[in-house]
């Protein structure tokens, strides 16, 4: 079996931070997003993985490389323009073959057992009705914004509607799908939708009115589409609540560490207070301040004379003399400072290199 990624998007509902960075390589708990995916994929014992890219292609290209750091061999390819997750398929039909795969959104995190769900589709696929394709489905309050399915009465899909203004059910799509080959043919006979995309729903949609099998199981953990800021800050939070304390950093005795707090070599904390669940990254340096709960401060940061809690500090940023900095996303060496002392609490997204003085 073989792993098709999609890391194309734009990200434009995480701007300023997708102006100069890939959406699915901004970090939650101190892990680019799309490692999460790739670790997964692994984990699941899938390590031939086909990796769509957009406009942002040079920097995820860097950041995953040739995927021996995660013990996968990753083949890149190009999207010209995104026009749909269907399109994804057409256009990796080289990469897949006509081998079983898995597709997956490189922007969501979930807490589901990849390998679980693989190994169901693997199963069924060896029974006497072998489905051509498996989704992940999860009941949602506003099923309006998502891809909707309709199943009958044994469990099985037998309408898929994107988006619709009138939800026949609050069955949701997550965005992990596994596909035998015939999935191929599904994306070629379908047409683009309104929105001029060759949606996956159309194609799944198509399997079913040809007769062929769409398995399904049911979500019961949670899942999260990073895209915004608000649900970005919610994985790192469950992400934090999982973590395993652990400190390598340089920690005065004028400081203290309370919860799981994981503090990374070459770390420097001094007279200061840290609460966990939150993690630090190599060579931060964390000075006079206060680090609460559901916080990843990345690597080579600064944070002199400031609190922070539940926020996200990307690598090489500065926070100095900020009283209250919570709810934040600050992009790569960003600066944020004060030079009249106020007391209010800011809650901010800053994009990188940006430098904001609240005075």
């Amino acid at each position: 079996m073989k792993a098709l990624i999609l890391a194309g998007g734009a990200g434009t509902r995480l701007r300023p931070i997708t102006h100069t960075s890939a959406k699915q390589l901004v970090p939650v708990a101190n892990k680019p997003i799309l490692f999460y995916g790739v670790e997964a994929m692994v984990s699941a014992g899938i390590t031939e993985i086909g990796v769509i890219v957009g406009d942002t292609r040079v920097e995820v290209m860097g950041a995953l490389g040739d995927g021996s750091q995660f013990g996968a061999k990753i083949t890149f390819i190009a999207q010209g323009q995104p026009l749909g997750l269907a399109h994804c398929v057409l256009i990796a039909a080289d990469f897949l073959g006509d081998d079983d795969f898995v597709m997956y959104l490189g922007d969501n995190l979930l807490e589901q057992d990849l390998g679980a769900f693989v190994r169901a589709f693997e199963t069924a696929r060896k029974g006497a009705e072998p489905p051509t394709a498996q989704i992940l489905l999860k009941q949602v309050p506003d099923p309006h914004r998502f891809g909707i399915a309709e199943l009958d009465s044994s469990g099985n899909v037998i309408r898929l509607v994107e988006k619709p203004a009138d939800p026949p059910t609050d069955l949701a799509l997550v965005g992990v799908y596994l596909f035998d080959k015939t999935i191929n043919e599904a994306v070629r006979a379908i047409a683009p939708s309104p929105r001029g995309e060759l949606e996956i729903t159309d194609a799944i949609q198509w399997l079913v009115d040809q007769g062929r099998r769409v398995r399904c199981e049911r979500l019961t953990g949670w899942w999260i589409d990073t895209g915004k800021l608000t649900p970005l800050l919610e994985a790192n939070r469950l992400l934090l609540e999982v973590i395993e304390p652990r400190v390598d950093g340089d920690v005065d005795e004028a400081s203290s560490v309370d919860g799981r707090v994981v503090i990374e070599a070459g770390a420097v904390v001094r007279n200061s207070s840290l609460r966990g669940p939150l993690v630090i990254g190599r060579d931060a340096h964390i000075i006079d301040s206060f680090v609460g709960p559901f916080t990843a401060i990345g690597n080579g940061c600064q944070v002199i004379n400031s609190e922070v809690e539940h926020s996200v500090i990307m690598e090489r940023s500065r926070v100095i003399d900020i009283p209250r900095l919570e709810d934040s996303l600050i992009g790569k060496e960003a600066e944020v400072t004060r030079s009249q002392k106020r007391p209010r609490a800011l809650r901010l997204m800053v994009g990188d290199h940006c430098q904001i003085d609240t005075e």
